[in-house]
């Protein structure tokens, strides 16, 4: 003999399911502690004036005339 379901409760709990799947990969994404976040900037930044500093200049040093 089968096993009677409710469908409405198995709607239910399929759309608790995906909500929590939604929940789950969103605190990967966006969960991060003010210290994690304040890091992660901070080390952009360091990035950034790294990189600016060894910037080559647009213009050639010498003019090219002899």
């Amino acid at each position: 003999m089968t096993e009677i379901v409710n469908l409405r409760k198995a709607r239910k709990r399929k759309v608790r399911a995906e909500q929590a799947a939604i929940a789950a990969s969103n605190r990967a994404l966006h969960g991060r502690t003010p210290a994690e976040r304040d890091r992660e900037r901070q080390e952009a930044e360091r990035t950034r004036r790294a990189l600016d500093g060894a910037r080559l200049s647009a213009e050639p040093e010498g003019d090219g005339q002899g």
